[in-house]
């Protein structure tokens, strides 16, 4: 119950913060804002900082609550590992199937980057395989569920 309180005093005070910040932006001209550099560096920037922190606190708050659950429940932690492991030797698989061609733009020139045996090359082609295995999974078991709900009926 205590931590309830001190999370919605601290949820309250960001709200609040942000919102100052927010108003502060709001209040000034448009058109000065765009045009000094004073005034976005002292309106502005502020409320993009607490926004990037805010959102840098977010994630490494969430990795670490993450990664805590694993740590206490061990089971779940062989099941992550495992679901890892899987992802890894399908990355590895996407990997292998792509390959590092030359890739031109409209105008038949090679793009800067493109070049033959680039590993740049590969990796988008790793990427792109990638992608198109997890969706064949992904797909594969839509279609299983759906027919596993379809019997039920």
């Amino acid at each position: 119950m205590k931590s309830n309180k001190i999370l919605n005093i601290l949820i309250a005070a960001i709200a609040l913060i942000g919102g100052v910040l927010f108003i502060r932006v709001l209040m000034e001209d448009s058109q000065a804002i765009v045009e000094s550099v004073d005034l976005q560096n002292s309106l502005v920037s502020p409320l993009i900082s607490f926004s990037y922190w805010l959102c840098i606190a977010a994630v490494v708050i969430t990795i670490g609550l993450a990664l805590l659950s694993l740590v206490r429940n061990p089971e779940n932690l062989k099941k992550t590992l495992g679901g890892l492991a899987v992802l890894g030797i399908l990355l590895f698989v996407a990997y292998i199937l792509s390959d590092s061609d030359v890739i031109y733009d409209a105008a038949g020139k090679i793009q800067p980057g493109g070049e033959e045996g680039s590993s740049v090359n590969h990796w988008v082609g790793a990427g792109i395989w990638y992608s198109i295995i997890l969706g064949g999974i992904a797909s594969i078991f839509f279609v299983l569920d759906l027919v596993k709900g379809l019997i039920k009926s």
